[in-house]
């Protein structure tokens, strides 16, 4: 059986993602790896698929007993089969699973780091009598102490080169700076490791930061039009986390904490009800990491700062892994960061405290941002991206701005004249000229208290986080957080610099695709998969992703030959599911004289994903009608006030569309050369194109081609 065949007859898919193809060939050949996968973005494939290839036992290590239990379920389900051992088990369970193994009746056996190192290495042992084929260790930048969930008993796994030699060991991650990258492979000891770096790009996730004000009201009112969605909010600490989740019951949500303080009962209680849908909210703390593959997660929401990017990209990641539309909301406080610092900390260990300390500023940097926050993360994390993502708040917005140079300078003074040793609240009461007791009564008589009575706290607050974001002012990191000056800062009081600040905001609040499905026949398969879910006490993911059920409902397969074209649809599933599922597509069609829609999705993998369309915002309809009106990119960027990269992107999506003419934007002797750069190379991440090419070749040019060979037709 080859690797395509048998992705179709377990898993039900008919084409790899990312670079799943190539991993599996090398651990097909024996050979060590190193896997960077965004959640949700397959990487538990690059190891399965190979158990069911390869003759013999994979060892899967994972530090969460939750996801050993969801994968291992989900596993079972579609054929393949796999157990895992952990401290949840009962001796007989546990004795069960040994003869199973000793029978070569398992492909995969999911254990934890510390389980396999035990006191009197019994575990080992025992593995070692069995023929194991492949090792994978799961969530591996727990080996790295410069990783942002560093895990002590990970460092044991640096001996599994030495008791399984010749066995290919597969490491996967989906959060590693370069730093934990290079700590993973030297600490694993891989023989000559080939290394896979996805795209880190989450395309469908939305990614939003509000200034925290009414924390709680402004959960509901996100909340609101999500009701019947599952998503996850993460706090600071665990009390905060029981009363969020009580105060959400309080609202009528149907909410649950989770932490790393609760009974293993509760825990497990509370988990499993989220799983099964039973209660769509799970309030965690950001220091607990929770296993969950739940695939139907819709949001995820910070109540608090998280410690690093890393951390915070792998909890945003936790939405959305169906690769349907998901948000991701964190509310920002400079106090949060504040009070991180002293966890950031490491005792007796300077070296890495200073990362922990760096790793937050990053995280503050990102939340005070004002440019693109998908560009920031994927910079992050070493990849190029284009400074218009579509897709976050700041590039979902429309910004007006003016000459704010006086309302900096008169900031700037304030700050001089305070001699940097205040917060921004003080410095704005003392701007805006409080009579309050709290301003010291010599401040009063300065020359700049008061200067900026005619502004309000709220438009002071955003013009300061605006100031700190372009570099002409930044926050000490002493713990007190006082607004201090910068290099750039001079060049403005002198009036040699003008700023330009942002007068208003209007947000363009675009929604990804949606396929054009029935929403009265989804309900009813909803209904269908809840109902076999209680039936089997599974999680309904399992049993069908929110993904298929919504390829049924769009596309209406009428035979089973048809459902079998359907996401998600492999043997066992089809043959154990398929026709309660038909029978219900069936009677809908029916009574609604509707037919079969299964040639469009053949249509539609025939072209794999090709860039959402749709209606253009008014951003890039505004950058169209400056062009048509014969400027060039460059005057278009000074007139709107926009990055010559920016009005790039804009224009590229109406070469997409057709709307204009690629040998406008590239000469057409280039176009080939890019072309076949794009195919070699994908179009994910510019900078490999751009450097295989050479300085000849513009990234505008390369964008103009790409939307070219994406036409719409």
């Amino acid at each position: 059986m080859t690797p395509i065949q048998a992705l179709q007859q377990y898993f039900g898919y008919n084409q790899f993602r990312h670079s799943q193809e190539a991993i599996i060939d090398h651990v097909l050949n024996k050979q060590d790896t190193m896997v960077l996968m965004p959640t949700g973005g397959g990487k538990s494939l690059c190891y399965q698929l190979p158990a069911v290839l390869m003759q013999g036992l994979t060892i899967v290590i994972s530090p969460l007993i939750a996801l050993m239990k969801d994968q291992v379920d989900s596993l079972n389900l579609t054929g393949i089969p796999a157990a895992f051992l952990n401290s949840s088990q009962s001796p007989d369970e546990q004795k069960n699973i040994a003869i199973r193994l000793k029978n070569n009746e398992l492909r995969l056996l999911y254990v934890a780091p510390e389980r396999l190192f035990g006191a009197d290495n019994r575990m080992m042992v025992f593995l070692k009598t069995l023929n194991v084929v492949q090792i994978a260790i799961d969530e591996a930048h727990c080996i790295s102490q410069w990783g942002h969930d560093f895990r002590p008993e990970y460092l044991m796994l640096a001996g599994l080169k030495s008791e399984f030699p010749g066995v290919p060991v597969i490491a996967l991650t989906a959060t590693a700076d370069k730093l934990t990258q290079k700590d993973i492979l030297e600490k694993l000891n891989l023989h000559k490791p080939a290394v896979f770096i996805s795209s880190f790009n989450r395309e469908n996730i939305t990614y939003r930061v509000h200034p925290k004000k009414n924390s709680f009201s402004q959960l509901l009112s996100f909340l609101e039009a999500k009701k019947g969605d599952s998503g996850i909010i993460y706090c600071l600490s665990r009390k905060s986390t029981e009363a969020l989740a009580d105060d959400l019951k309080d609202a009528g949500y149907a909410a649950a904490a989770y932490h790393a303080g609760l009974t293993n009962d509760v825990k497990a209680r509370n988990q499993e009800a989220f799983l099964k849908d039973e209660i769509k909210i799970i309030v965690a703390t950001i220091a607990f990491g929770m296993g969950i593959n739940k695939s139907n997660v819709r949001y995820v929401v910070h109540m608090d700062l998280p410690k690093n990017i890393e951390g915070y990209y792998q909890e945003t990641g936790r939405a959305g892994r169906d690769g349907l539309a998901s948000n991701a909301l964190l509310l920002y406080s400079p106090g949060d960061a504040i009070k991180l610092r002293s966890f950031a900390t490491v005792e007796n260990n300077k070296e890495q405290s200073a990362i922990m300390l760096k790793k937050l500023d990053d995280m503050v940097n990102y939340c005070q941002l004002h440019a693109c926050r998908r560009q920031f993360l994927m910079h992050y994390f070493d990849e190029q991206f284009p400074d218009n993502c579509g897709s976050c708040d700041f590039c979902l917005s429309e910004f007006t701005k003016f000459d704010g140079t006086l309302i900096a300078q008169k900031a700037l003074s304030a700050v001089t004249r305070l001699k940097e040793r205040f917060g921004a609240n003080y410095l704005i009461d003392f701007l805006r000229g409080s009579r309050s007791e709290k301003i010291w009564a010599e401040h009063k008589s300065l020359k700049t208290y008061g200067a900026g009575a005619d502004i309000s706290k709220a438009d002071w607050q955003r013009y300061l986080r605006e100031l700190i974001s372009q570099g002409f002012l930044r926050v000490s990191e002493d713990g007190y957080s006082a607004m201090q000056l910068t290099p750039k800062s001079e060049a403005v009081l002198k009036g040699d610099l003008k700023v330009e600040l942002i007068a208003s905001q209007v947000t363009d609040e675009q929604e990804h695709e949606e396929l054009n499905y029935e929403a009265e026949l989804l309900a009813d398969l909803r209904h269908k998969r809840q109902e076999i879910a209680i039936g089997e006490n599974l999680p309904p993911y399992i049993i069908l992703s929110d993904t298929t059920l919504l390829e049924l409902a769009t596309y209406l397969p009428q035979k089973m030959d048809e459902i079998r074209l359907i996401s998600g649809f492999g043997d066992v599933k089809l043959a154990k599911y398929g026709r309660d599922f038909l029978a219900i597509i069936n009677n809908y069609s029916a009574a609604k004289g509707l037919s079969s829609r299964i040639k469009q999705n053949a249509i539609k993998r025939e072209r794999k994903a090709k860039p959402r369309s749709g209606k253009l915002s008014d951003t890039f309809q505004a950058t169209y009608l400056l062009y048509k009106e014969g400027k060039n990119v460059t005057e278009i960027a000074q007139e709107r006030g926009l990055s010559p990269t920016t009005i790039e992107g804009h224009l590229s999506r109406y070469i997409q569309t057709g709307e204009l003419d690629v040998y406008n934007f590239v000469n057409e002797s280039k176009i080939p050369a890019i072309q076949d750069a794009v195919e070699k190379y994908g179009s994910a991440m510019l900078s490999p194109i751009k450097e295989v090419l050479g300085d000849g070749y513009s990234y505008g040019e390369i964008k103009a081609v790409i939307a070219w060979m994406n036409k719409e037709a």
